[in-house]
């Protein structure tokens, strides 16, 4: 089988690359997760000229208590497919500090202030407030923020 020799060949000599260099290890990784079926499946709805203007946009963070981290992670990780699952959310990222593991990010555009609080009245993410107390140190810092640069409209839509 040719095919096959060929394959282990490859894969032989993207280990070895792999192993001896950390950027073939980036461009491995996000070839796997570009590549990941469920990621491009989430991604589909978001496309930048849905995003109206006035949209209402939110970057936010909460820090772990010292000794609480997976506590926090395992409470704000379900959120992330509760989310964007909302139809009124357009776009949602939770992000974790690579050097202060449990300083989370969260980045989250709606079409409007409404369907945010909307969102912040959710069963789902008042739980979730609930336990920052015990998990937190000072709650959820949030930042409104304009969208700049939305894209232009053509003339036919």
């Amino acid at each position: 089988m040719p095919g096959s020799t060929f394959m282990t060949a490859m894969k032989e000599t993207m280990m070895q690359a792999v192993r001896c260099n950390p950027l073939a290890t980036a461009l491995v990784a996000l070839s796997l997760f570009a590549t990941a079926p469920a990621v491009a499946q989430q991604a589909q709805h978001v496309h930048y000229q849905d995003i109206r203007e006035g949209a209402y946009s939110v970057v936010a963070q909460v820090r772990a208590k010292p000794g609480k981290e997976d506590a926090l992670r395992a409470a704000t990780l379900p959120l992330i497919d509760l989310v964007r699952g909302d139809p009124k959310n357009l776009v949602y990222f939770l992000q974790e500090d690579r050097t202060r593991p449990g300083h989370f990010i969260f980045y989250e555009v709606f079409a409007s202030q409404a369907d945010f609080d909307a969102h912040n009245a959710m069963p789902y993410v008042q739980a979730w407030f609930a336990k920052l107390p015990e998990l937190a140190e000072g709650g959820v810092e949030v930042m409104r923020m304009a969208i700049l640069g939305m894209p232009k409209k053509s003339s036919g839509q």
